[in-house]
């Protein structure tokens, strides 16, 4: 199932997902912040696993199914299955912008939510996403698997093309 959350945004990103329907759900929502969205689309989720994507970035072709696959052929069932991601500089930037925008070569660990697959019942398990941060919501959240024990795969597949922008929260919020 694919479900689109329009977190109050001002483009046209609910229309876009409307004309998707119904293989795309859509819900609309006030602003509420990444944290609020995330916990919003997970509440209305109706698999067994669940995977995330921002807007800007781009699902690989096999992505949830290699990530999928890795969990099933684990020896020990892993709560969280997180895949490569390989980043690329947005071509709507001029030449002076790109160049300011530190782009790795080679795929990075895929430590962000477009790079993780985990089960419904994990994310049941560690809670909501903290929505009282503005930034690293998601870094704070995942942080809290080690502490509950939770079985972490890393494989080596890309999952997630991420974009890098001259808006990316990383570069805006601090």
């Amino acid at each position: 199932e694919v479900i689109v959350v329009d977190d109050g945004s001002t483009d046209e990103s609910a229309a876009v997902a409307r004309r998707y329907a119904p293989r795309v759900r859509l819900l609309e929502r006030e602003r509420g912040g990444v944290a609020a969205a995330r916990n919003a689309g997970v509440g209305v989720a109706r698999g067994t696993h669940l995977a995330f994507l921002d807007a800007d970035d781009v699902l690989t072709p096999r992505s949830v199914a290699a990530r999928l696959e890795a969990a099933a052929q684990a020896a020990v069932p892993p709560d969280f299955v997180w895949g490569r991601v390989r980043c690329f500089v947005s071509p709507d930037l001029d030449a002076s912008e790109a160049a300011v925008i530190a782009c790795p070569t080679e795929p990075v660990r895929g430590r962000l939510p477009g790079g993780l697959l985990l089960r419904r019942a994990t994310f049941d398990a560690l809670g909501p996403l903290p929505t009282h941060l503005r930034v690293g919501e998601f870094i704070a959240w995942a942080a809290r698997a080690p502490e509950l024990g939770l079985v972490e795969l890393d494989i080596p597949d890309v999952v997630l093309a991420r974009r890098l922008h001259r808006t990316n929260m990383g570069r805006t919020q601090r």
